[in-house]
């Protein structure tokens, strides 16, 4: 289901701090090379479609990609906490940023 109030994403907003200010996460290259390793998983499952290659056959390459989202999302998730969490509390910032923590994580779990 796709959240109606989801707005457009914005990079130059998702690098910055609670302050701010650019930072990078430690993990960043490994997601974006896992990403892109999705993206062309996505491509190969609709060209099975597309070939009409058996159902069960196609549920268990979607379930390689749920798979691979959730280790994209636990590296992203820890990321978070190792930086922008700690960044939060030593700016003062710490419940905002936990309010905001919760909201991703109850949508990112559901």
């Amino acid at each position: 289901m796709i959240d109606e109030n989801f707005d457009e994403f914005n990079p130059e907003l998702a690098e910055k701090g609670a302050g701010g200010e650019l930072h990078q996460h430690e993990h960043r290259q490994s997601v974006i090379n896992r990403l892109a390793r999705i993206e062309g998983h996505v491509r190969a499952i609709k060209r099975m479609v597309e070939e009409d290659t058996p159902c069960p056959d196609v549920l268990v390459q979607i379930g390689a990609v749920r798979s691979a989202l959730s280790s994209a999302g636990r590296l992203i998730l820890e990321d978070h906490l190792q930086s922008c969490m700690v960044e939060a509390a030593k700016e003062g910032d710490y419940h905002q940023a936990l309010r905001d923590l919760k909201n991703s994580l109850d949508k990112f779990i559901d």
